[in-house]
């Protein structure tokens, strides 16, 4: 799972510098005779002092008469969102993680969690799903990324008050979506996770360069396609089934009037499963990447 978490949310300082001021993330724009609908990939954490904001985006914003997110942007929903993970995320009293890992994986468990500075202890209570979640953020800490950097809160600021903000799913859809998985699937993606934590510590700094400029092939390859390939029901659950539900949502709004900026991550705008493609099956004029 981290690799869809790290195209949802990653990002690592040195790329504040370097060049990458001159680069643009991808955006989409939708059209249908009396609606505009502007489709922007989000990663949600990031380091502070990235130049990512597309002209196209502001000039949007400015004239948007709805503003939609995956979930509602503001204190009380990641109180209820942290709320509920750690009702979800923990296990039993009488229940251990590492002793629901594989021996390999337990020793490799201790191994990331010195690495990045994570209690071991704190791990051994939480299901390998919270546990997972709580090693990608101890990895983005070190990178100095940081969620008042990360898209949604920088645009919510950038869009003012006469947007009408709406929201995909609610705090409690979102944490069944990341608890539901089979123990099994759940152990295998922890497993996952470390390995490339462990070996790979600077593969998302590839992730957030291709984000950076607007290089979707990249993101579809390093960050989408090995989730289809290794875990087929977690990228269907994670990816595909929220793609078709936002889909019937948007197609909703097209059908009105008025114009409407959408954020989500940047997964969910990629490939044949993106939303720009399914809007664009649906019949709409889709420009973009």
């Amino acid at each position: 799972m981290i690799r869809l978490f790290r195209i949802f949310a990653g990002g690592l300082a040195a790329l504040a510098v370097a060049g990458a001021a001159a680069a643009r993330p991808p955006l989409w724009i939708i059209r249908d005779k009396d609606s505009q609908l502007l489709l922007f990939g989000s990663i949600h954490v990031l380091p502070p002092g990235l130049d990512w904001t597309p002209p196209a985006l502001v000039r949007a914003l400015k004239a948007a008469d709805d503003l939609w997110f995956e979930l509602p942007i503001d204190a009380k929903t990641e109180a209820d969102t942290a709320s509920l993970a750690s009702q979800a995320g923990v296990l039993g009293p009488d229940q251990s993680l590492f002793k629901l890992l594989p021996i390999d994986d337990v020793a490799r468990l201790n191994r990331v969690a010195a690495l990045y500075s994570v209690s071991p202890a704190l791990l051994d209570r939480l299901q390998p799903w919270l546990a997972e979640i709580a090693l990608a953020g101890a990895a983005y800490r070190e990178a100095g990324a940081e969620a008042a950097s990360g898209v949604e809160k920088s645009i919510s600021a950038l869009a003012g008050p006469r947007a009408t903000r709406r929201a995909f799913e609610t705090s409690a859809e979102q944490i069944s979506l990341l608890s539901g998985g089979l123990p099994a699937e759940q152990i295998a993606s922890l497993h996952e996770t470390m390995v490339e934590l462990e070996d790979q510590p600077d593969e998302f700094m590839v992730l957030v360069r291709a984000w950076m400029h607007g290089d979707v092939a990249a993101l579809n390859r390093e960050a989408l396609d090995p989730v289809r390939k290794t875990s087929p029901s977690l990228f269907r659950r994670v990816v595909t089934e929220r793609n078709a539900r936002w889909t019937q949502v948007l197609d909703a709004r097209l059908k009105g009037h008025g114009r409407t900026v959408v954020v989500v991550g940047v997964g969910h705008l990629i490939g044949s499963d993106g939303l720009p493609a399914r809007l664009r099956a649906l019949g709409y004029s889709v420009t973009g990447p």
